[in-house]
């Protein structure tokens, strides 16, 4: 068989079939295929009793995606204490109901929100390489994206109401506190780093001296924020934002994070230190993909239950 530009030509076809099979696999099967994960995080006063912690993210829905909507719609039944969603709840703009209607029997329990960009903005289509060649380009740097231009808006005030109607709370660059068993858990937000919309000298000060416990949540794990938060005392962040990087090498990892965090903390429970303090991070994968680019690969779609228990020791 004859060689093209010296491989030979069996050889090209392997590899482009193994590419489609690839494919196939990444959009036919992966991005479909929800998990979820179980945590636990070592970060309660002694004492407290644990708690049953939902975590969504990243949900991108789109209208048509019911196996999304039952999947998300099933999770009520590990009954957590509270829900925290990190944002990106949309990718499409007709999207809000059936985001909503996904998350309805989640809004039975008590829960707390933040945005993300596509939760502002629609998607553009776009070349998907540029994702890769931005991230080794390093561009946007430790400031997240410029502010959004020419861009398709969504309706986010229709989502902001169907959770505030919930009771969940609002964390757009502010504080909450959810009531849970008697334990007042207090909650401090970020609006969306990645659009520069985070203003962190709005709930500066650390954790609520009063509250049995106290977290913080942001949609995009931004250098900057983690630094905030751990500086001043919070024990535990949940962010989004990432996808786990989607489109991962097996046995490698992930080769971007869509922002500076680096890629050993794409995903899954860390930590990380500033200022001499160490804060848990849990990153979620997210369970959803922009509606251009709605592929995933060795890093499937996810929600996580994250169980927090009494500090060791």
């Amino acid at each position: 068989m004859r060689a093209r530009y010296g491989v030979p030509l069996g050889i090209t076809a392997g590899i482009g079939a193994t590419a489609a099979a690839g494919l196939v696999y990444a959009a036919g099967f992966e991005v479909r295929s929800f998990r979820l994960r179980r945590v636990t995080v070592p970060v309660l006063p002694a004492g407290m009793r644990p708690l049953r912690v939902l975590q969504v993210s990243d949900i991108h829905m789109v209208s048509g995606q019911n196996k999304k909507r039952r999947w998300l719609q099933s999770l009520a039944g590990l009954r957590p204490d509270f829900v925290i969603n990190t944002g990106d709840n949309l990718s499409d703009p007709e999207g809000v109901p059936e985001a909503l209607d996904a998350l309805g029997p989640l809004m039975e329990f008590p829960g707390a929100y933040v945005f993300g960009s596509n939760d502002y903005y629609g998607p553009k289509l776009r070349n998907p390489a540029r994702y890769l060649m931005e991230k080794a380009r390093g561009a946007h740097g430790l400031n997240g994206n410029p502010p959004a231009q020419n861009v398709v808006h969504n309706p986010w005030e229709e989502l902001r109401d169907g959770f505030d109607a919930a009771g969940w709370l609002n964390l757009t660059n502010t504080r909450g506190t959810l009531k849970i068993d008697g334990h007042a858990i207090a909650l401090t937000g970020l609006d969306d780093p990645h659009i520069k919309r985070d203003r962190y000298a709005r709930v500066t000060g650390g954790p609520d001296a009063t509250a049995d416990f106290s977290m913080a949540v942001v949609h995009a794990p931004y250098l900057r924020t983690l630094d905030a938060f751990t500086a001043d005392g919070y024990p535990l962040i949940l962010a989004g934002h990432t996808h786990g990087g989607q489109l991962c090498i097996p046995f490698y990892g992930a080769l971007v994070t869509n922002c500076d965090l680096d890629t050993d903390r794409v995903k899954g429970l860390s930590t990380h230190t500033e200022n001499g303090n160490t804060s848990y991070l849990h990153v979620s994968a997210g369970c959803g993909t922009n509606r251009y680019t709605p592929l995933r690969f060795a890093c499937p779609p996810e929600a996580t239950l994250l169980t927090l228990v009494a500090k060791e020791g």
